[in-house]
């Protein structure tokens, strides 16, 4: 199996062409390549594959083999992929998902693609659409506890779901130990992604990410989107203004639209190219 290997921000995946290829059993494929000791090494693992619907059709598990809905960093991966070596007409391309059809909007410098900006669709606050088990129709702003302490916390989805924690310095914060604990908090019955997130200033966070299904990662998309979302909704930032994400693995540009319109951009990075014995 020919693959390639990319990251967005330093979150990293597996890639394989579906449109010269096929993979039978993603979900064990995922576990075995996404070890850093005996496999490749990767967050998970990603198909690009053809569509009906879009330009190309992605689909991402995780590296204990779980199948998530959406990864902002990994759609721009895709993106760059399908430019670079599928079809080099189009500077904005579709790309079906779990969560509906992303557009994106490619920079191209000399024939490569340098930056990936994504409508990532809007943030939904209702618990139902999460799901969050929760008498109320949203949870923002509100008392959730893990383990031995209580965090004001906001739930929402990006097309995945997201738990967002503010705290007031993120690098000293034990995300490991409470970010599994939100994770698998019974309330969250399909698990959670979480994230916990420092106010820099009005133009600047600081985020640190739990992954459902892949533990601390350097980046997330759909994260830094439900975060910036999170902070607009707790009047913690501005709407309608970009936010610089300062992530483990670099930077990410997000605004929030009036109506919770999310868009993203960032870099994605091929790293190297390989052949995997199945």
């Amino acid at each position: 199996m020919k693959f390639v290997k990319m990251h967005g921000a330093g979150n990293d995946y597996v890639f394989v062409d579906c449109f010269r290829q096929q993979v039978d059993n993603p979900e064990r494929l995922a576990v075995a390549v996404s070890d850093r000791h005996f496999g490749i090494g990767s967050d998970g693992l990603v198909l690009i594959m053809p569509s009906d619907k879009a330009d190309c059709h992605m689909r991402m598990f995780n590296a204990d083999g779980s199948e998530g809905m959406m990864c902002g960093n990994a759609i721009r991966c895709v993106g760059k992929y399908f430019f670079e070596n599928i079809d080099s007409t189009k500077t904005t391309i579709t790309t079906e998902t779990a969560s509906g059809i992303k557009r994106l909007e490619l920079t191209v410098v000399k024939g490569a693609v340098e930056c990936v900006g994504v409508d990532m669709g809007r943030a939904d606050f209702a618990v139902k659409n999460v799901p969050f088990v929760c008498d109320e129709d949203e949870f923002v702003a509100s008392e959730l506890r893990a383990d031995n302490r209580t965090f004001n916390a906001t739930v929402l989805s990006m097309g995945n779901p997201h738990c967002v924690v503010f705290v007031d310095d993120v690098d000293a914060f034990d995300v490991e130990h409470y970010g599994r604990a939100i994770e698998n908090n019974p309330l969250f019955p399909e698990r959670v992604n979480v994230e916990f997130v420092e106010i820099v200033d009005k133009d600047t966070i600081k985020m640190r990410v739990w992954e459902r299904g892949s533990g601390c990662t350097l980046a997330c998309g759909t994260g830094a989107c439900a975060s910036v979302a999170a902070a607009a909704r707790n009047t913690l930032l501005p709407m309608d203004k970009e936010i610089c994400v300062r992530l483990l693995g670099g930077d990410l540009w997000v605004k929030c639209a009036s109506d919770y319109t999310m868009t993203m951009r960032g870099n994605a990075v091929e790293v190297f190219r390989g052949d995997y014995e199945l």
